[in-house]
Formats: C-alpha cells, structure tokens, sequence
C-alpha cells in the first residue's frame, strides 16, 4: 500500500513538473536560459564598482622614496663662509645628493559632486545592461513559441493521421469481406491496403518529428513537456462567416476564443502596444538616462575641490636649510594644511564632451525610431495574417463537411460497384487534406497571435 502511494505522489509531481501550457513553457524557459545568471553578475559588479567610487571620501594615502642629483643648491655667500672661516666654523652648505622617504595623507572636503555623479553613472549603466539582458530574454520567449506550436501542429498531424487510418482500416475491412463474398476485386483491397500502410509510414515519421520537437522543447525550457495545450483565451470574437456558410461549429471551436491584442495607432501609431513598456524601449530609456548621468558628471569636473592634506617625510635636506647646510644629517619634517583646487583644463574638452554626448542622444533616438517602424510593420503584418487565417477559418467546417459527404457517398457507390476503389482513395484523401489544413490554420493563427502579443509586449 505504501509503495503504490508512493507511485501515485511520484506520477503526480512528475505530471506537475512537466509544462503544458505556453506561459509554463516560457517562464520556465527564461530560468532555464543561461543569460539569466548574468542578472546577478550585473548587480554585483555595480555594487563593487559603487562602493570603490564611495571610498573616494576615505583618506587617500601615498608613501614615496627619492635619491637625486642637482647641478646646484643653495649655498652660502662666499664673503660669510670666508668671514665664519676666519672665524673657525666651517659652512659646508647643502650637499647635492638628496634623499628623503616621505607619506603623503589626503582627506577630501568637498568635491563638487563628482563621487556622486560618478556613483550615478554606475548604477545607469548596471540599468542599461540589464535592460539590454532583459531585451534579449524577451527574445527566448519566440523561439519557445516556434517550437512549441510546431508540437501542436505536429499533433494535429499526428491525430488526423490516426482518424485517417482508422477510415481506411475501416473500408479495407468492408473490401475484404466483399472480396471473400465475390463482390469486389482483390486489387481493390490491397489498393486500400497499401494507402492505409502508407498512411502508418507517415505516422511514423511525424511520431519521430514529434519526439524531436518534444525534446529540443524539453532541453529548451529546462523542464520534461510531455504534452502541449491549446491557449484558450476568455472573450469570443465574432468570427466572419461567408454568406450561406455555416459557421456554428467554427464560433464553438476553441479557437473561436482566441482574440488578437489591440493595435493603438495601427496606421501609423508609434506605440508598443499602448505604452512603452517593451524591454527594447526600456533599454533605450535606460540609455538616456546614462546620457544624462554622464552630462551631470561633466558639470561636476569644473567644480572646485576643497581637502586637507598632511605630509611628512624623513631624509636630507629637510625644511631647515640653515641647519642643513651646517650638518649634514637626515631629520623628520612635516606640514599639514589645506587645499583649493580648480581644475580649469576640464574647459578644453568641454565642448566636444557635450557634443558627443548630445550625438549620443541622436543615435539612441534613432535606434527607437528604428525599433519602433519595424514594430509597426511587424504588426501590421501579423495583424493581417490573423485576419487572413480567419477569413480561412471561417470556410473550413463547411469544406470538411461537403468532403466529408461526398467521401461517405463515394463509400456508398463503391459498394453498388458505381466507382472504382481509387475514386474512394482519392475522396478519403480529400477530406483528411481538408482536416489538416484547418488545424493548419489553427495552428497558424494561435501563433501569429501570440507572435503579436509578443511584439506588442501585451
């Protein structure tokens, strides 16, 4: 009893596991793909790169060591040293070999704003390449789509194929039992016979295209899809419907629900989908806005810097030149104070740092100018397709129907020895083509929709 309650809780979170929707088949998509890890890679490099830009408040600390030669020192005038040689005290003056190892302590005051700039720059540009990571994510989500309603279709295919053997099977097994009774040809069965075992050859090459749909979906998303679901949206469309078509069984289909998002400014809009929450446009946000960040760097350069400063350093001459030049001997020396600087240079490049930037706005302008033209032709076409698959739609029941009676009455002459076996082949042919080609355009129109849901970001 335990081991069957244990098959059971296995086979249901293996069934769980397994996605069947689309939303499952891409979410799980999006987690699955590698480009996902480099979310956290970007966040930490902004966060390491922000906090070495904020120990710019800390003291900045050099050590250095020097040895020179001069040409020449100060010395003393040559009338003293005469007057103090006369007087027995020797003034060497200073050496012309000089050596001193010194520390050099800094702590910033006021820097005009230029951490805090610097520190914004970072974070807009953790921003952009994040956006640029999520803009190519997004991207996941249309491979998945192919894939995905390919299986469908594939299963459609794959059903139909099924119903067509069983009706084959079906007549085969009447011919047969004609042929025993003396009532049909042995060619007439075997004629049904080989069209029923071509029709077990296909499926088996659509069994194998399946299995490799299934698997490439499966590796994709990261997860085991063992069946794919139909997306059934809530609110029916009134589906159009030629004049004398019957359209009753179309409006009950399942896709009869499927609703294509709404096109703002379809003739020219520039909209995405009524507002500009797609990943690309984010992006191009994203890189204004590290435009602007920049331009407010360049405005805190030409501000003034304001820090103490301490320097201290042990070597010959020290800051007692007199004392020097009587003994040469190393001493420790020291100053503190503070500093005012203005880096008046940033002036030069001023200009063209503006410029540049400014273009920089042009080109992202432009690259959302460009983005959202093809946006609107993609949607334009999509929203075409939709409509084209629907106008097909709209025939296919009454196509599989009239296929279908002229199939059954093709059955019914066969068996009064009116036609031949070939005319039936030929009919039950017909009527399976039919069937495929509305699931074809089932199939097509859920994914020229959800092609336009994507475009759109809807």
């Amino acid at each position: 009893m335990k081991l069957r309650y244990l098959f059971l809780l296995l086979l249901s979170w293996g069934a769980t596991a397994a996605a069947q929707t689309l939303e499952e088949c891409q979410q799980a998509a999006e987690r699955n793909y590698p480009l996902i890890r480099q979310y956290d890679l970007i966040r930490q490099t902004a966060d390491l790169t922000v906090a070495n830009i904020q120990r710019g408040w800390l003291p900045q600390i050099s050590a250095s060591a020097q040895a020179t030669y001069q040409s020449d020192v100060t010395s003393w005038p040559s009338e003293m040293r005469a007057l103090m040689n006369q007087m027995g005290v020797d003034l060497k003056g200073l050496r012309k070999d000089q050596y001193r190892v010194g520390i050099d302590v800094q702590q910033s005051l006021y820097d005009g704003g230029a951490i805090r700039s610097q520190k914004e720059v970072a974070r807009r540009q953790a921003d952009v390449q994040t956006a640029e990571t999520e803009a190519n994510i997004y991207n996941v989500r249309a491979r998945v789509n192919e894939m995905y309603f390919a299986l469908l279709l594939t299963d459609e295919q794959i059903r139909l194929n099924r119903d067509l053997q069983k009706l084959l099977e079906g007549n085969e097994q009447k011919l047969q039992t004609m042929f025993r009774h003396g009532t049909a040809a042995e060619g007439d069965y075997k004629s049904v016979r080989a069209e029923r075992l071509s029709a077990v050859q296909r499926l088996t090459d659509l069994e194998a295209q399946r299995q490799t749909l299934a698997r490439m979906l499966s590796v994709f998303c990261g997860i085991e899809v063992k069946a794919a679901q139909k997306p059934i949206p809530d609110s029916p469309p009134a589906l159009p419907c030629r004049e004398g078509a019957e359209c009753s069984e179309l409006q009950s289909s399942p896709f009869a629900k499927v609703t294509a998002p709404s096109l703002q400014g379809r003739a020219g809009g520039g909209s995405v989908g009524g507002d500009s929450s797609h990943p690309t446009l984010l992006a191009f946000d994203a890189q204004q806005r590290l435009t602007d960040a920049q331009e407010r760097a360049l405005d805190a350069a030409l501000k003034p810097r304001l820090s103490l400063f301490a320097s201290g350093f042990y070597g010959y001459p020290g800051y007692n030149l007199f004392e020097d030049m009587m003994r040469h001997r190393w001493s420790l020396n020291g100053m503190i104070g503070a500093r005012l600087s203005w880096n008046i240079g940033a002036l030069y490049t001023r200009k063209q740092d503006k410029a540049k930037l400014q273009v920089q706005r042009q080109l992202t302008e432009t690259s959302r100018d460009v983005f959202l033209f093809n946006n609107r032709l993609e949607r334009l076409q999509e929203d075409e397709n939709i409509q084209r698959y629907r106008r097909l739609m709209a025939d296919d029941e009454e196509i599989i129907s009239l296929r279908r009676s002229v199939r059954r009455s093709a059955e019914s002459k066969l068996a009064h020895g009116i036609i031949d076996v070939n005319e039936l082949v030929k009919e039950i042919n017909a009527e399976n083509a039919a069937q495929v080609q509305k699931s074809i355009h089932e199939i097509e129109m859920l994914r020229e929709i959800h092609k336009l849901k994507l475009t759109t970001n809807n």
